[in-house]
């Protein structure tokens, strides 16, 4: 299923909660047919289709180990049949006591 490959390509794309999204392939792409892709692949982007959806959701659904996952999810992502969406970093989100200082002020006006 993975060709003896045990990560993707992009290593560290594919965290357990980033989503998934299913890209409608453009005809002028030269996108994968879908007879090409194996049914693994099918599966995955058959549930992708429907919402969005996490690789841990995707382990869970397709019956796969989160590892046999990720390394399918990097062949779609190389054809660029998907998009991922990942999670803020939590140093990146706003301090908490900043938003209470911003709540304070706003309070005050």
């Amino acid at each position: 299923m993975t060709r003896g490959r045990t990560r993707p390509v992009e290593d560290g794309l594919f965290d357990l909660i980033s989503l998934i999204t299913a890209k409608d392939p453009a005809p002028a792409t030269g996108a994968v047919p879908a007879h090409v892709l194996d049914p693994e692949h099918q599966t995955i982007l058959a549930w992708c289709r429907r919402e969005p959806i996490s690789v841990a959701e995707l382990g869970s659904y397709t019956d796969l180990p989160v590892s046999v996952v990720r390394v399918l999810l990097g062949d779609l992502y190389d054809a660029d049949l998907i998009s991922v969406t990942r999670p803020v970093p939590l140093a990146e989100l706003p301090d908490e006591r900043l938003l209470r200082d911003v709540i304070n002020g706003l309070r005050a006006l």
